[in-house]
């Protein structure tokens, strides 16, 4: 199944780390451009893990540690694109 266009996807991912990582915030207080991990949002490894679980569970796309995981969960947009790119 492919992965739905950019701006879904995004949009999708931002409700995804709400719940999966439990943040009292909305959406659109959440920017596709800072960093996931460490950023504002204060995510760290246990959230990747919990959004690495939600990505393979919605998009059939599994998230590997080293570098390859480091570089999609840098961004929200890296980690669209990384979805994009191995649902296709």
């Amino acid at each position: 199944m492919p992965a739905p266009d950019t701006a879904t996807l995004i949009a999708e991912l931002k409700q995804v780390i709400i719940t999966e990582c439990d943040k009292e915030v909305t959406p659109d207080e959440i920017d596709q451009a800072d960093r996931l991990i460490g950023g504002a949002l204060e995510l760290d490894s246990l959230d990747a893990l919990q959004l690495s679980l939600a990505v393979k569970e919605r998009y059939g796309v599994r998230i590997e540690g080293g570098p390859d995981g480091r570089a999609a969960f840098e961004t929200l947009e890296t980690l669209a694109k990384f979805i994009q790119e191995r649902a296709a």
